[in-house]
């Protein structure tokens, strides 16, 4: 099994950066992709920010475009969430996730159904 821990969080102010880590361990020999999603207070989940572990593919949500970069430590298994200019509305539980396998498109990357293992989250505020 994979176990993922999500660090980085915290609060900053508006157009300030901020940088996510998620560390996987186990199993992670099988990985294909890792992402970050984020469920704010009373809105559903949403796809962030993926990297094709196999490709360094990726992908991202069109309001982070240009403000986010997902990268990747393949020797230590961690992927990082790069986070600039950022804005109120990113205010959200970040979850970091992994999906094993052999093959998945990147439609299928930006969507949580395939990611099979969850980190705990890390909260990320933008005060005004």
């Amino acid at each position: 099994q994979v176990h993922l821990v999500e660090s980085g969080g915290g609060l900053v102010q508006a157009g300030g950066s901020l940088r996510l880590s998620c560390e996987a361990s186990g199993r992670t020999n099988n990985i294909y992709a890792m992402g970050w999603f984020r469920q704010a207070p009373g809105k559903e989940r949403e796809f962030v920010a993926a990297l094709n572990w196999r490709t360094d593919d990726t992908y991202y949500v069109d309001s982070v475009k240009g403000r986010f970069t997902i990268s990747g430590d393949n020797a230590e298994n961690t992927v990082y969430l790069h986070k600039n200019s950022l804005k109120d509305e990113d205010t959200a539980v970040y979850h970091c996730a992994a999906v094993q396998g052999s093959y998945y498109s990147g439609t299928q990357l930006q969507k949580a159904g395939p990611y099979d293992t969850w980190g705990q989250g890390t909260q990320v505020t933008v005060s005004p």
